[in-house]
């Protein structure tokens, strides 16, 4: 018997959520649907294992959708978590980025285009945005003596194995892409987040954190995820082997 994916769907609106789940099983998933944030937190705790993927509400009742992704990663949970919002401001998309979300769609969403977005965060794939260097094709990649496995999302760090999220996969291929070159922030906000490069986020220095803190020894002073100064990013995979050696500037 095929093992069919779990799928979250946090979701106020009746209608909606009835709607969604009706289409989703049509497609062979199976679906649970709550309509508050204690109520999917409490889930995630109790199978944290069980659910595939989560559809996040942002304006939900007592607790935002802001608050429940933020919990979830809180709690180190990779889930992939893509936000259906009726916010339509990138400021609004800037912030679900903030808190962890992998993919952020707006409200009223075309059908076809839910079902492929699900399918594709399902099987791990990325949609990959246009850049200088396209995201890498590579399917591993290594970052000093860590070596990270692309198809599967799991990166192999001083014998443990460690599951990355959709999102921070697509932002390391972005880097293992452009190795060695410094990256402006609006140039990966652009290709990675897809959002403008003016908007004010935070996103990227929370994601090199993330990066800092699972591939470097020591996150304080990194040597593979550098942050220069009021320029951008440059990735360097094998420290020991760059000619040219930047100062590495904390956030």
């Amino acid at each position: 018997m095929i093992e069919r994916s779990h799928i979250l769907v946090v979701e106020d609106e009746l209608h909606l959520a009835t709607g969604i789940k009706f289409n989703l099983e049509r497609e062979s998933y199976h679906v649970t649907v709550v309509s508050d944030g204690p109520a999917a937190l409490r889930l995630m705790d109790e199978n944290p294992n069980d659910i595939s993927l989560i559809l996040l509400d942002l304006m939900l009742p007592g607790m935002s959708g802001y608050e429940v992704c933020e919990k979830i990663r809180d709690t180190n949970h990779t889930t992939p978590i893509l936000i259906l919002s009726a916010r339509t401001l990138a400021e609004d998309r800037a912030r679900g980025f903030d808190v962890g979300a992998d993919q952020y769609m707006m409200k009223p969403f075309d059908l076809d285009e839910l079902l492929s977005r699900v399918k594709n965060l399902l099987q791990l794939s990325l949609r990959r945005g246009s850049s200088v260097n396209p995201p890498s094709t590579e399917i591993i990649a290594y970052v000093g003596k860590s070596k990270v496995d692309f198809t599967t999302y799991e990166a192999h760090v001083r014998g443990a194995v460690v599951r990355l999220t959709p999102l921070l996969v697509k932002l390391l291929q972005f880097f293992v892409a452009n190795e060695g070159r410094v990256i402006p922030r609006e140039e990966l906000l652009e290709n990675v987040w897809n959002l403008p490069g003016h908007v004010n986020t935070r996103a990227p220095d929370q994601f090199m954190r993330r990066l800092r803190k699972i591939f470097e020894d020591d996150p304080a002073q990194p040597r593979h995820f550098l942050t220069i100064r009021d320029t951008g990013y440059r990735f360097i995979a094998q420290p020991e082997d760059s000619v040219q050696q930047e100062t590495p500037a904390n956030d």
